[in-house]
């Protein structure tokens, strides 16, 4: 089992993947269509996408935590 201090790294990739597989599909899907050697161009995206949102997500995690912990509500 992973160490509980992790688990902020391992759902910025999990979320990363996730988002990643989502949005190269159908960003491929719209911009070629869904025929012949889609699962090629849509892994290719897919290579390229999950870095950068890798990337972003750590880039971006420091930035937006503080802004959404300032602007929601303290229940």
């Amino acid at each position: 089992m992973i160490s509980k201090k992790y688990s902020q790294t391992l759902f910025m990739i999990f979320m990363s993947f996730g988002m990643s597989v989502i949005m190269s599909g159908v960003v491929t899907a719209v911009n070629t269509g869904i025929s012949n050697g889609f699962i090629e161009r849509y892994f290719n995206s897919w290579l390229f996408a999950f870095p950068v949102a890798l990337f972003a997500a750590i880039t971006l995690t420091p930035i937006i935590r503080p802004l959404v912990n300032k602007i929601a509500s303290k229940d």
